[in-house]
């Protein structure tokens, strides 16, 4: 196989194994809000909110050691150990106790930060300038049918239930947790680069992430991949760069967890009520790998870049804002087991909710491709740091958006998602004009990023 063909062959694996993966755990955080609520009428006392904020928490101050680890024991098994994290996160639903549902959170909010920081490193050792914008789609789209298949399951699994049995529960999360051992599993398959490095470049990744066995050396690439993240965090690029990352984090928040527990408290939906939280999953996933599809595997038709798709995602985000303000009872995200049968603008509208739901999917895909190129792009010799600062920002902000997910009423909700969406963009186009500029400068075709 060619050097470029093995490299297409790590990013496919890579995407399929991030989609194994989170095909279990997001399956996991858009239910289980659901699932405690119908647990905390026995002594199992946990938040669903709660352990989420707990986990991007974690995950935002891991992200300051996260390229350190990576550097010392490598990107692939790096995300192996991560994975398997991932699945004792999961495997704690089938028989909760709340101090292992917190202690759970804590450590997945590590293990996310390697994983995120390894496969980061992975995608920009496997792309280059002129492959990034494409390898960045291809991941993503692959990623994302994760919101395709698990939420399936549970849209079939749970048809007409107006409660979760702990049969039920068992079987769902008995499942998801194998499904993320496979995917842990699959990192396997991911065949090493050879060493590219060019003579003289002592700045690159390479330096960082290299291949010595020798304690010493692996120290000294902990601490230089400790210092670049400091470094790089307070340039210009990365901290507005920092605005948008934000906003995905808040995003990320509402549609991974917020927006299927609103769908579920509404008692005018009826017997469906529960079922929709997987379909409304379905429709996130095919928003999510739609977007992946045209703006990353078909982005080298595009001679304008990536500002025009980042323009789209916010224009579609704040239509879904809109209707979901119109649709959805104020109360929703906050409502007690019991439900919600107040009534919003409109009279709830099960067609209304999913078309929000694939238009957030499509919005965040036209944010975290773009993010993920412009990074892969910007920072191709320090991609572990930039990935570890890209998470930080999105996961603290992740955080706190679960952390007020408990107390804030929706219309607060999508309100701050609102203000800090518009200047995001904002600061996106500055770095994008930039970019541009730089490229322009040294004579390479806009369209190639």
């Amino acid at each position: 196989m060619s050097s470029e063909g093995k490299k297409l062959f790590n990013i496919i694996i890579l995407g399929v194994s991030f989609m194994f993966i989170f095909t279990a755990f997001q399956s996991c955080g858009n239910i289980a809000q659901t699932v405690i609520t119908n647990l905390n009428n026995t002594d199992f006392h946990g938040s669903g909110y709660t352990s989420m904020s707990i986990i991007y928490g974690v995950l935002s101050a891991s992200n300051l050691i996260s390229p350190s680890l990576v550097a010392i024991v490598g990107p692939q098994f790096s995300m192996v150990v991560s994975g398997v994290f991932y699945s004792l996160y999961i495997a704690v639903f089938i028989q909760p106790a709340t101090w292992a549902f917190y202690t759970a959170s804590v450590l997945i909010g590590i293990a996310a930060a390697v994983l995120w920081t390894a496969q980061g490193n992975c995608l920009t050792e496997n792309s280059d300038e002129n492959t990034i914008g494409r390898n960045s789609g291809i991941f993503w789209a692959l990623l994302q049918f994760s919101l395709i298949f698990g939420n399936l399951y549970i849209y079939l699994a749970w048809q007409g239930k107006t409660h979760i049995s702990e049969s039920d529960r068992r079987t769902v999360f008995i499942a998801l947790t194998v499904i993320s051992l496979v995917g842990t599993v699959l990192f396997f398959l991911i065949r090493k680069q050879e060493d590219t490095k060019a003579p003289g470049d002592d700045d690159s990744t390479n330096e960082i992430l290299g291949e010595s066995s020798s304690a010493r050396n692996k120290m000294m690439r902990a601490v230089a991949a400790f210092k670049k993240s400091i470094t790089l965090s307070f340039t210009k690029e990365m901290l507005l760069l920092s605005v948008t990352t934000a906003y995905t984090g808040l995003v990320l928040t509402f549609f991974s967890g917020v927006y299927g527990t609103c769908i579920g408290a509404v008692n005018r939906f009826g017997s469906e009520e529960k079922s929709l939280i997987g379909l409304s999953g379905i429709f996130i996933g095919v928003g999510e790998i739609l977007g992946g599809g045209i703006f990353g595997l078909l982005s080298k038709r595009s001679r304008s870049g990536r500002n025009p798709v980042v323009m789209l995602g916010i224009l579609v985000h704040f239509i879904a804002f809109y209707l979901i303000f119109f649709n959805m009872p104020n109360d929703a995200p906050i409502a007690p087991m019991e439900g919600t049968d107040q009534v919003a603008y409109m009279i709830p509208s099960k067609e209304v909710a999913m078309l929000c739901s694939f238009l957030l999917g499509l919005g965040d895909s036209c944010f975290n491709t773009q993010l993920l190129s412009i990074l892969g792009f910007l920072y191709s010799e320090d991609s572990a740091p930039a990935f570890a600062i890209f998470k930080f920002v999105q996961s603290i902000c992740a955080a706190v958006a679960y952390f007020y997910s408990n107390y804030f009423l929706l219309q607060w909700q999508l309100l701050i998602m609102v203000l800090v969406g518009f200047f995001g963009t904002i600061t996106f186009f500055t770095v994008e004009w930039g970019a541009a500029a730089a490229l322009a400068a040294r004579g390479s075709d806009y369209s190639s990023i």
